[in-house]
């Protein structure tokens, strides 16, 4: 199977193409990088998440973190130009869609969504199938998503990695 083909992929690609839940982009990826390259911080994956971050923090006005992230994930896209995790996107074309966002950004333009240009038919087509299941959000929840979550598993991780620090 190739690796776009990864139901965690075409979640991605639901999520950022679909009802544009960019939080939910960035978990859906993150466990799938977490599963097949957990240490490598330039891996392909990361710079899809760090797209889906970036463009949250613009949604949510935070244009600092937003030009930052989608700085790195502008430089990941170029320097894993070649992946195999770009073959049915066209990487050309996203990388200028991203750069066009970050000027937006830098120029304090309002927030814009843009597709992820996918180039084969196949994975269109599971990303449109699976799109029809995901559900349409209100805007405040999309909006603020991360606090609106259940996080005591995460407090409690970082509570526990802190006393072993001591």
């Amino acid at each position: 199977m190739h690796p776009l083909f990864h139901p965690l992929f075409i979640d991605y690609c639901a999520y950022f193409n679909g009802n544009n839940d960019y939080f939910e982009c960035h978990e859906v990826l993150e466990e799938y990088w977490k599963e097949i390259a957990p240490k490598e911080k330039l891996h392909p994956l990361v710079g899809y998440v760090q797209l889906a971050t970036g463009m949250y923090h613009w949604r949510r006005g935070n244009v600092t973190g937003a030009a930052r992230i989608l700085e790195k994930a502008i430089v990941n896209f170029e320097l894993n130009y070649e992946s195999e995790f770009f073959e049915y996107i066209d990487v050309r074309q996203m990388l200028i869609l991203m750069k066009n966002k970050l000027r937006k950004i830098q120029e304090n333009e309002p927030f814009s969504q843009f597709p992820l240009p996918i180039t084969d038919r196949q994975l269109q087509e599971l990303a449109q199938e699976r799109i029809k299941s995901v559900p349409p959000m209100e805007s405040h929840f999309i909006f603020n998503k991360h606090m609106l979550r259940d996080r005591s598993e995460i407090l409690e991780a970082r509570e526990l990695k802190k006393r072993s620090r001591q």
